[in-house]
């Protein structure tokens, strides 16, 4: 079992920076891959970023450029920065893991967060 406890969501305008963490516990190779997912009202699931403790990285078209997903191996913990918020980035952002990149990056990982709000004002 792992456990995923998310933080740093919030309201911003639009232009501003939020930054996402997520503390992962319990079965290590179950959090080889650490990613954020994120759910709009209305809008289907969609993969945001990944990464593996190895340090491969992949991002959504929608969010490359702006944000910038890394973690602290020593701490289990990844992170999130989100810079030049829009307000379709406005969604539930989940935290994610599982030991295979490709169902992180296609929506379908074994662990999920509690997820927390990310809203940017226009």
């Amino acid at each position: 079992q792992v456990q995923l406890v998310e933080s740093g969501g919030g309201l911003v305008q639009a232009g501003g920076s939020l930054r996402l963490s997520c503390a992962a516990s319990g079965r290590a190779d179950s959090y080889y891959v650490l990613g954020w997912l994120r759910q709009a009202p209305g809008k289907e699931r969609e993969f945001v970023a990944a990464i593996a403790r190895s340090g491969n990285i992949e991002y959504a078209d929608s969010v490359r450029g702006r944000f910038t997903i890394s973690r602290d191996n020593a701490k289990n913990t990844v992170y999130l920065q989100m810079s030049s918020l829009k307000p379709e980035d406005t969604a539930v952002y989940y935290c994610t893991s599982d030991s295979n990149f490709g169902l992180v990056q296609h929506g379908a990982p074994d662990y999920w967060g509690q997820g927390t709000q990310v809203s940017v004002s226009s």
